[in-house]
């Protein structure tokens, strides 16, 4: 393996390692943009999920403000690249791949839009990502370059991780075991997916097994439990699972 192919061996992996113990999208997003664009080289890159926010995240930030959204919205239905990851398969994709520069900059959104932006060679894919609304969720995701467009090496890259990401995306979404109303406040200030290792810890699994369960790194396990500890007033597993089960109702 060449020095390059090793470096971005190395930028994809760095990926995976945050998705694997990745605890909350809220956090998850802001970290994994960064290294997504170390990843995929752009210029920028746009985070965008349906349903979601109104505007998309971006790196640099605020690369996209209200006008230059609405202008996106009047022109994205005759974009070909907007098609494939809204309605379409999401597969990555280069812009070049779905049109010539002529059509591309024939659109009305390109001059409005990707021009003052850069965007003049796109990346985009697009996954499932759960459904924390009761609704099908999806992620697209687009880097952006000025110059020079994706070489095969960055589709075969995308395609990678576009499966890791909407994995990872879906179990975020997943919703934890629920209490009971009764439950005492103590377990109110627990996060979500420290709720859902302790539940699991209480069923007598392992932090592997646990870790399988929830689709995330041992390491990870340990950490919720760490964090869980002072919050139910107990200093190891045994006391937090009775804890748990004394507190949910579940002994």
């Amino acid at each position: 393996m060449t020095t390059a192919a090793q470096a971005a061996l190395r930028r994809v992996l760095a990926v995976f390692d945050l998705l694997i113990d990745a605890v909350d999208e809220d956090s998850l997003v802001p970290a994994l943009l960064p290294l997504l664009l170390r990843a995929l080289p752009g210029d920028s890159i746009a985070w965008t999920a349906r349903p979601g926010p109104a505007g998309p995240l971006t790196l640099p930030a605020g690369l996209v403000d209200r006008d230059r959204l609405a202008a996106f919205a009047r022109g994205a239905g005759q974009d070909p690249l907007v098609r494939h990851t809204s309605a379409g398969p999401g597969t990555p994709v280069r812009r070049s791949d779905l049109q010539s520069r002529r059509e591309f900059k024939a659109l009305a959104v390109y001059g409005e839009v990707y021009r003052p932006l850069g965007a003049e060679h796109q990346l985009a894919m697009s996954f499932p990502a759960g459904r924390p609304t009761g609704k099908d969720r999806r992620v697209c995701v687009c880097v952006n370059r000025a110059s020079g467009d994706f070489p095969d090496a960055d589709v075969e890259t995308a395609a990678m991780l576009r499966g890791r990401l909407g994995h990872a995306l879906g179990r975020l979404a997943r919703p934890a075991r629920a209490l009971p109303p009764s439950a005492p406040a103590v377990l109110g200030a627990l996060t979500r997916r420290e709720a859902a290792v302790l539940g699991l810890l209480a069923d007598g699994l392992s932090n592997d097994q646990i870790a399988h369960r929830l689709a995330i790194s041992p390491r990870t396990v340990d950490k919720h439990l760490e964090h869980a500890y002072p919050k139910l007033h107990v200093k190891g597993r045994v006391e937090a699972a009775n804890a748990w089960l004394a507190a949910s109702g579940a002994g």
